[in-house]
């Protein structure tokens, strides 16, 4: 039994995700983790609900529980990871995805996301419906409280924080209402930074804007930041493992772009290799490249570029979404990190609309067509059959590379959907490859249907 996607166990609340699955979950973890497991949440307002059961889960397998808050998802990372007395962590989150879904993502005792090997024990324990251990080995429920101050000391520190203070920078902060609201204004607030907040609001049901960080959801911060005279914009996802940004000028900066500038700058500083997934711009290579370092590719998904960095002693890694990776703080995508990263190299470089401009001109166009999960199968299969390209790439999905341009056909491990990622340095040539395969992968689905 498949329960686990790219990040976890997502669905719709009370569809996909019920409190029994929850609580059954719950006593899987508790089983494979034993000990005491760490657990938090986001702000949606199934949290609670999805804690209960998943905490009566554990508990009742004979694990205790400790519960530290609504926090930011590396926050937990970072707790589980630097107590030893805890033996791996749970976070209740559906990250980007909307309002009706939630999730459970799990956490290994070094603080990654849990990798496959892990995540195959704990379906393997939810498989054979454990039975509940006797009352007297019920485990205990306690709770923490700091856990986000911490996090946020732990940050500062692993930047130049005197070279922030000193630029004393304005800044719009959007959390998208979610795990963010007060940890990364604390960091704000602790860097010397001058902080205009919206949609920073724990409400649960985000209001304000949909939680995906992508361009469309950011109207309203890129306004403020180009008329409120601030520095840069900076906006969130809903658990805030991730983080885009918005030059002085309003101006949405891509993950990919943010990836370049960041790996530019630490490899200035060290050089050695960056880890990122395949469906990673070609910019970030051409970067790494020229400042002298190494470039891996992965397969898409937080866990697996982060262990891949552990594996390769990577000085730097992340993805095209806006998530981050830095092992001098934890191998995990942190908001919070990538803010304060951010924030020293403009402090350094100055404004970050001039950093851009130095990148290579990359166009890329991001697709998706919407398919259940059945369909996903006869899809990858009938592309591979029809691939045709001067290199093809299965590191994860097809990646089929031409002399200008390259195609990403992979399904979502988190949602119902097919997605389709073209690049060139022509963005007529990106946009046609983009429809081309677009229109491909429609035409398998309706066959698949028609038989």
């Amino acid at each position: 039994m498949r329960l686990f996607g790219t990040n976890g166990v997502r669905g719709v609340i009370n569809q996909d995700l019920t409190p029994e699955l929850a609580l059954r979950m719950g006593r899987a973890i508790g089983r494979i983790y034993g000990g005491t497991v760490a657990l938090a949440t986001d702000t949606r307002c199934s949290a609670d609900m999805m804690l209960s059961a998943a905490s009566a889960g554990i508990r009742s397998a004979g694990a205790s529980v400790r519960y530290i808050g609504m926090v930011p998802t590396p926050a937990l990372q970072y707790y589980v990871k630097s107590h030893i007395d805890v033996s791996g962590g749970v976070m209740i989150t559906a990250s980007h995805n909307p309002p009706q879904f939630n999730g459970i993502k799990c956490v290994s005792a070094d603080g990654t996301e849990a990798g496959r090997a892990e995540e195959e024990d704990i379906e393997k324990a939810y498989a054979e419906d454990l039975p509940c251990v006797p009352a007297e080995e019920t485990g205990a429920y306690s709770t923490a409280s700091g856990a986000g101050e911490d996090y946020i000391d732990a940050v500062v520190s692993c930047i130049d924080a005197a070279a922030v203070r000193k630029a004393r920078l304005t800044v719009c902060l959007d959390c998208a209402n979610g795990a963010s609201c007060r940890t990364s204004p604390l960091l704000l607030k602790n860097l010397g930074v001058r902080a205009i907040t919206l949609n920073s609001d724990p409400q649960g049901e985000f209001p304000g804007r949909l939680s995906e960080p992508v361009e469309e959801n950011l109207k309203e911060l890129m306004s403020l930041t180009r008329h409120s005279g601030a520095d840069l914009g900076i906006a969130h996802d809903g658990d805030a493992d991730r983080c885009v940004f918005v030059t002085g000028k309003g101006e949405f900066v891509s993950g990919d772009k943010s990836l370049a500038l960041i790996a530019g700058y630490i490899l200035d500083a060290e050089k050695g290799t960056v880890v990122t997934p395949v469906s990673t711009s070609s910019l970030v290579e051409d970067v790494v490249r020229s400042h002298g370092g190494a470039i891996e590719y992965t397969a898409v998904g937080s866990p697996v570029v982060s262990r891949r960095m552990l594996e390769t002693k990577a000085v730097f890694g992340g993805e095209e979404n806006g998530g981050l990776i830095f092992p001098a703080m934890q191998h995990c995508r942190d908001g919070a990190m990538s803010i304060a990263k951010m924030l020293e190299f403009v402090a350094v470089n100055g404004p970050l609309d001039k950093a851009v401009r130095t990148l290579p001109a990359y166009y890329i166009e991001k697709r998706k067509v919407e398919c259940s999960d059945k369909d996903k199968e006869a899809i990858a299969a009938t592309l591979e059959k029809r691939a045709s390209a001067v290199e093809i790439c299965k590191i994860d999905g097809l990646k089929l590379i031409f002399d200008d341009s390259w195609v990403l056909l992979r399904p979502s491990g988190t949602e119902p959907i097919y997605k389709i990622f073209a690049e060139s340095r022509d963005a007529s040539i990106a946009k046609a490859r983009a429809d081309e395969y677009v229109a491909l992968v429609r035409t398998i689905l309706t066959d698949c249907h028609s038989q």
